[in-house]
């Protein structure tokens, strides 16, 4: 696996409208630099790029045309470019909201645009392209916490409308610290990380709060993240988000101080995996790692009540009866990351992990667009802030859960079966886990890695 990178600021201007809460709000400072991360896989056969913007959300129109813009620069299909976003509520607006579209930041989106083509045609002139062993991992982090209470007769309660009830906070909650790991195949080198991708489900909302802290530009809690990363091993780090619909820190709207408390937490938590991933290879060094990706797409009803409501849908959606969600997979190895087309909420990412065909299955927030809040069906009838901002009918959640699973089926036989067309077959044994395939000599030196 060959892997080139960029890292480019995409800060924008003091004073432009920042997105999140309210559509008038304007920034009086920064907090930290907004940037976009990407990550360019070549496997010898395919190639596919994954690009982390510091940035709310966008629209389909624009994340189209963005793709299609760098697979014609690196020469590959528009499906195997993969763009999310952190979903940090300290950026300019990057989407049409509903009753809002003027506020779209067209000059923004052009810089974007310009900053895509140079640094695609950086990678295509004189990439890195360097060598790596690639490794995945998975730990538990206990930062964030489900938003929504939900009573014994079956209504729910928005924590942040109602600050007294935070310590009843029962839903699930997605505590997963997903990583994939890059280390230069070169011996000596071994323990020098050189790029990191982590992928935790949690709004950025640590550092958002009541007054001028809402005001700045920010990435949030992802910032600290990556630069503690980059601090104490030298790696680069992407951050993407995953599936944080009703995902918040544990002290969320608290101020920069929690922001950075849980970024330094979350790379703490990508140390810990970094230690176990390289000290067990034979557990966790993928294997010929093969890249590629596709999109699949499901058409659904919108909601009869909110059919031509401009205060509910943005305007290209207004006069339809049906809208077409996609669903994007993009596979490193034994990780597939899920391009979801809004924010779905962690109870739908969770059956995404468990049912996907690959050995770990993350969301990537925003990847297809932004069709506002996604929810389990059973959460329309609980009722609550997600369910509210639910733009299809309760019994059509399931269909895009569905279409997302079959997706990386699709994409899993594609890159593992030995005939085109044919459906692979894992092999399962009851006693499949160990530790280890073979005793440690005595003689091997700690960590114990093979020589």
């Amino acid at each position: 696996m060959k892997i080139s990178w960029f890292k480019r600021a995409i800060t924008p201007e003091i004073g432009t409208r920042v997105s999140g809460y309210g559509m008038e709000d304007v920034t009086f400072s920064k907090w930290s630099e907004l940037f976009m991360t990407g990550l360019l896989a070549d496997d010898g056969k395919n190639k596919v790029l994954l690009i982390s913007f510091d940035l709310q959300c966008m629209d389909i129109e624009y994340i189209y045309s963005f793709r299609k813009l760098c697979a014609g620069i690196l020469n590959m299909p528009s499906d195997a470019v993969m763009l999310t976003f952190t979903h940090t509520h300290g950026g300019p607006q990057t989407n049409c909201e509903a009753g809002f579209a003027d506020h779209l930041n067209i000059p923004y989106m052009e810089m974007l645009e310009k900053a895509l083509q140079e640094e695609c045609s950086k990678l295509a002139a004189a990439p890195q392209a360097v060598e790596c062993n690639t490794f995945f991992y998975s730990i538990e982090a206990d930062e964030n916490k489900n938003r929504r209470v939900v009573t014994p007769d079956n209504y729910a309660a928005f924590l942040p409308h109602n600050a007294e009830l935070r310590k009843l906070a029962n839903g699930y909650t997605d505590k997963e610290l997903g990583s994939v790991i890059f280390i230069p195949a070169v011996k000596g080198q071994e323990r020098f990380p050189i790029y990191i991708i982590g992928n935790y489900a949690a709004h950025p909302l640590a550092a958002h709060p009541l007054g001028t802290g809402a005001r700045r530009i920010s990435a949030d809690y992802p910032h600290p993240f990556r630069e503690y990363i980059m601090e104490e091993t030298g790696s680069e780090a992407m951050f993407v988000s995953g599936a944080c619909g009703d995902m918040i820190p544990q002290k969320d709207e608290l101020g920069s101080d929690g922001a950075i408390a849980m970024g330094r937490s979350l790379a703490e938590g990508i140390f810990r995996s970094l230690l176990d991933a390289t000290r067990n290879p034979e557990r966790f060094c993928m294997k010929s790692p093969r890249v590629g990706a596709l999109c699949r797409s499901v058409e659904v009803p919108l909601r009869s009540m909110y059919r031509n409501n401009p205060a509910i849908l943005p305007d290209r959606d207004l006069g339809k009866d049906t809208i077409t969600l996609e669903i994007q997979c993009l596979a490193i190895g034994d990780v597939c990351f899920v391009g979801v087309p809004g924010e779905w909420c962690a109870e739908l990412g969770a059956e995404v992990k468990w049912h996907g065909a690959f050995r770990k299955n993350f969301i990537a927030f925003g990847a297809t667009g932004y069709q506002d809040y996604m929810c389990p069906g059973n959460f329309l009838l609980q009722g609550g802030y997600e369910a509210q901002k639910q733009h299809f009918p309760p019994r059509y959640s399931i269909a895009m859960v569905k279409t997302a699973v079959d997706a990386t089926y699709d994409l899993f036989d594609e890159l593992a079966a030995e005939q085109p067309g044919q459906e692979y077959d894992c092999p399962t044994a009851t006693n499949q886990f160990k530790i280890r395939p073979e005793p440690i000599s005595a003689s091997t030196p700690y960590p114990f890695n093979k020589q």
